[in-house]
């Protein structure tokens, strides 16, 4: 692209693509001096309407002048960007600096006048709202805080689009024109309907990918076999209700037909729209396949061709240039090297994957990255014995292989949304946007449970996943993603075991458990597990060996109604001479006495009973109930394997409010479309009511793995309860936010960092009330006394030496020095131990009151954001990794949880009679920090180690701070797809 002629070179960098409302993509980027014929082709196309709109007269062509003015800019005091889609404009804004009287002109004026023009076929689209997000940060970049903009009172869409975006704004009306100022700092509402807009626009473009009305197989051979074919056929096969075609360029011109499916030689050369084409073509003819897509208007793009960036370097660049390709076509892609998507709503019935047969229709949403694995998903979760017993089903399912454009992100705000999803299970071997999926997983966990296994936990992400950076350990993230309401499990197995309960059984209360069965042994393994996982179980009932089936009913009635009862565990061994009858009276029996009490779960543990399983999953899975005439009329007959159309529906989470809740019409589905979702960003949807008699229960063949998912439903449950009160970020009447960032300002000018010296670091924490112990340097014996005069006894003899800084155990620290004999002796002692007082650095340090030795951290990371971290003082902890961590900022309950979330806690409550520390203090150390990191992002570290906690009070004996420049905060720009 051509260089503008005036003062500053192209900035690249505001290039970017972005999704429209109604899920297509467009590319923003900057108005150069080539776009001259591209601005008249766009004019034209602008109906008088719109151009009057924009001009408050009839302007029916642009003059020279105007071509010249609208493409010449200087990229500071006059700035133009474009939509576009297939290389051409559908919507201009621009600004102009202006100064105080309202005439053109430069730096320091920090006001500009900003205009849009949207062509009349993209208006509604969101594209306007998408221009002034980018064009809002392109000016306050270049120093401009405030724009003005002048709307003829009828334009009611331009001033909507105005009045909508969140800023702090001033409205005058003056010569029948409306005049609106409005301030470009982002504010919390901005910022909401930035991600209320982002939320709608992803999850509608993966809709439009899950729910297509005719699909393209495009690469299917003419002979059978190979990708393309089996794709095609099995979409036939599952029986989807659109329209379907068969694509390939050597097929001869006079077939029409392949495989029962039409056939033809270009997606050009079909008549009629194609809402998804897969792509299964060599990676080197992908490009003319997704050229011919997006002239024909295609969607989107599943592409399952290998070759790209799992294949090295070249296939990285190749993959690449096929997401910028797709895009700049307005398309989205699921893949490259993808294993497929599946929708198994009867209103679809989408195979669209190398799987051969459809899994049962459910509300278990199912992602993964991997294709092995998510074979290995829908195989457990199709079939009725094995792992887990009983059936399950599924929503839709989207495996992203090298997720070059779709990701895990996308899906989640799909089902989000989703009224036919209760559950999401993810499958993810890297997390491309660690914060924004920390965003998503809260907002989703919130509504539904959201269940993640994460592989290459241990090693880097697999070839072809575009990662970012971070410096966190895994554990770390784990602990994050479970901070925002992830059940993070370790295997696939648990990553079923968990998803089979959450779909079938209503949330736990509490984590007392209940246990009762005909096999004493299995009781007690059942009762180990609990006091294992953390419940808190019942003695085991047992109901001996020769219990009938109307004994299990009784003794699960009871259990259900006491009260001090969470949950039941139903221990089952078969009896000899046990026959099938014996296994469904037992099933009834037990899907008797929780339909009288549906409000606590219960799991099954079995020991080879099948037919206990098959009888208490009832071939149900999660599918709804479906009603004669809620089938399309086209609707074939179900495969035998697949469940029965009058499957009942799971007796799902009553306490995880859903889409579903919404009335059903007469056919069954709901009166509103799925997107754009009536509850808005603000509202979680509803989970789906339970039909009368769908009782089913989830069985185990071990009581390991059942009382591991019930555990996990317990802490979901409680952190569903207590996300309901977050908590608040608490204000300090002494901390001086404005002193602070004078200080930080300086010190960066100086040139003072990345690290802060001992005085520079007290000063700045005394900013916020955090009073760090003074310690003087100690070069000489002497100069220990005289320190330690001026401090008073008793002090402590400290090497600051980094190999035996806070290091007691070396001998590194002497503490309770009464006198300067004390001190001399000390001296004299460490230095012949471990050198001369140049290597050790000794320093003197006035007595703390004695308590629990603890460490508080903090760290900007660029992948996750800021994060604060606490532990116990010492190696134990640091060889167990016994530390927790909360992203900032942090609110006074998330403090309260830290300090009672590491497994040492028990030594700040008083373990074994000691004296309790002073936890509040604590707490309110945690949360000065954290508002300090918050404040000020040019803090992108902070050490207090160790902190003194006494039963009244604490110590803060050592710090260190490190400063920066802020790191860029792509959270708070405007909305943008991953840029390739």
């Amino acid at each position: 692209m051509q260089t503008s002629p005036d003062r500053h070179e192209y900035p690249a960098h505001w290039e970017a693509d972005v999704v429209l409302r109604d899920g297509g993509t467009a590319r923003v980027r900057p108005i150069t001096v080539d776009d001259a014929d591209r601005l008249v082709s766009f004019y034209e196309q602008v109906s008088d309407e719109s151009k009057y709109y924009r001009f408050f007269a009839p302007y029916p062509r642009l003059s020279a002048k105007d071509v010249h003015r609208f493409t010449h800019h200087d990229f500071v005091d006059r700035v133009g960007l474009a939509a576009t889609v297939g290389g051409e404009f559908i919507a201009t804004v621009r600004y102009d600096r202006i100064g105080a009287d309202g005439t053109p002109a430069s730096a320091p004026a920090d006001e500009a006048e900003v205009a849009f023009l949207v062509q009349d076929a993209h208006q509604g689209r969101g594209v306007a709202s998408a221009l002034l997000e980018h064009i809002a940060a392109v000016a306050r970049e270049r120093g401009i805080r405030r724009f003005a903009a002048e709307v003829l009172p009828a334009n009611t869409k331009m001033i909507k689009v105005f009045t909508d975006a969140g800023y702090t704004q001033k409205r005058s009306f003056e010569d029948g024109v409306v005049r609106l100022e409005f301030d470009l700092e982002p504010t919390d509402r901005s910022l909401a309907v930035q991600y209320a807009r982002e939320h709608r626009a992803e999850a509608r473009s993966v809709q439009r990918l899950l729910t297509p009305g005719s699909v393209a197989v495009i690469g299917t051979g003419r002979t059978p076999g190979g990708v393309g074919r089996s794709v095609l056929g099995n979409i036939r096969d599952a029986g989807f209700t659109g329209r379907l075609f068969a694509v390939n360029k050597a097929l001869p011109e006079e077939q029409k037909e392949l495989d029962g499916v039409p056939a033809h030689r270009s997606v050009r050369d079909i008549d009629g729209p194609v809402d998804l084409a897969v792509v299964a073509v060599p990676a080197e003819h992908v490009p003319e396949v997704v050229a011919e897509c997006g002239e024909h208007g295609v969607q989107g793009l599943v592409v399952v061709s290998a070759g790209y960036a799992e294949s090295g370097l070249d296939g990285r660049e190749r993959q690449r240039a096929l997401v910028r390709q797709a895009r700049s076509y307005g398309m989205r892609i699921i893949g490259p090297n993808a294993f497929g998507i599946i929708n198994t709503s009867p209103r679809v019935r989408l195979n669209a994957s190398l799987a051969p047969e459809v899994p049962r229709p459910g509300r278990i949403g199912l992602f993964a990255q991997s294709g092995a694995i998510g074979v290995a998903l829908l195989s457990r979760l199709h079939r009725r014995g094995g792992g887990v017993t009983g059936v399950t089903g599924v929503s839709t399912f989207v495996s992203s292989g090298n997720r070059a454009d779709v990701s895990g992100n996308d899906v989640l705000q799909y089902w989000y949304e989703d009224p036919d999803t209760d559950v999401v299970l993810m499958y993810l071997e890297s997390i491309g946007n660690p914060r924004k999926f920390t965003r998503l997983a809260r907002r989703t966990a919130a509504a539904k449970p959201l269940v993640v296994v994460q592989g290459a936990r241990h090693g880097a992400a697999p070839q072809g996943h575009a990662v970012r950076a971070t410096r966190l350990p895994h554990a770390t993230v784990s602990a994050l993603l479970r901070q925002a309401g992830v059940i993070r499990v370790d295997t696939i197995t648990d990553l079923v075991d968990a998803g089979l309960l959450l779909a079938r059984q209503p949330l736990p209360a509490g984590p007392r458990v209940a246990i009762l069965g005909n096999s004493e042994s299995l009781g007690l393994l059942t009762y180990d597990a609990c006091l294992a996982e953390g419940l808190r179980p019942h003695p085991p009932q047992d109901l001996t060996t020769a219990a009938s089936a109307a004994d299990f009913h009784a003794a699960l009635s009871r259990a259900l109604a006491d009260d001090r009862c969470d949950a039941v565990v139903v221990t089952a061994i078969p009896a000899v001479g046990e026959g099938s009858v014996a296994d469904a009276a037992l099933a009834q029996a037990l899907r008797s006495a929780t339909a009288a009490a549906p409000s606590k779960p219960v799991l099954v543990v079995h020991v080879e009973l099948g037919g206990l399983a098959e009888a208490l999953s009832a071939a149900a899975g999660t599918a709804p109930r479906l009603k004669p005439d809620s089938a399309p009329q086209n609707a074939p007959q179900l495969r035998p394997d697949s469940a029965p159309q009058n499957a009942p529906q799971p007796a799902a989470a009553d306490r995880r409010p859903g889409p579903a809740d919404q009335p059903r019409t007469a056919a069954g589905e709901h009166p509103e479309a799925l997107h754009p979702h009536p509850a808005g960003p603000d509202r979680a949807p509803a989970a789906p009511e339970t039909p009368e008699g769908a009782h089913l229960i989830p069985a185990y063949p071990a009581a390991e793995r059942a009382v591991r998912a019930l555990a996990q439903a317990v802490a979901y449950a409680q952190w569903r309860r207590d996300a309901a009160d977050p908590g608040r970020v608490p204000e300090y009447d002494d901390i001086d936010v404005k002193g602070a960032a004078a200080l930080i300002d300086g010190l960066l000018a100086r040139g003072q960092g990345p690290a802060l010296g001992p005085d520079e670091t007290c000063d700045l924490l005394g900013h916020y009330g955090i009073e760090v112990h003074r310690s003087l340097p100690a070069p000489t014996p002497d100069a220990a006394a005289e320190a330690a005069r001026a401090l008073g006894y008793p002090v402590a003899l400290k090497a600051t030496a980094p190999h035996l800084r806070h290091r007691a155990d070396l001998g590194g620290v002497r503490l309770d020095l009464a006198d300067e004999e004390q001190l001399r002796r000390s001296y004299a002692e460490m230095t012949e131990m471990f050198g001369t007082a140049e290597e050790l650095r000794p320093v003197v340090q006035r007595m703390a009151p004695r308590g629990v030795d603890v460490v508080v951290r903090a760290v900007i990371d660029p992948a996750a954001g800021a994060v604060l971290s606490f532990g116990l003082a010492g190696a134990a902890s640091q060889l167990l990794g016994d530390t927790a961590h909360r992203l900032i900022p942090v609110t006074d309950r998330e403090a309260n949880s830290l300090v009672r979330s590491i497994r040492t806690a028990p030594l700040l409550f008083g373990w074994r009679g000691s004296a309790p520390a002073d936890t509040r203090a604590l707490e309110e150390l945690l949360l000065r920090v954290s508002r300090l990191v918050d404040d000020h992002p040019e803090v992108v570290a902070v050490t207090l180690e160790p902190v003194v906690v006494a039963s009244h009070g604490l110590s803060v004996l050592g710090a260190s701070l490190r400063l920066a420049p802020p790191p860029a905060r792509d959270d708070l720009g405007p909305r943008t797809l991953p840029a390739y």
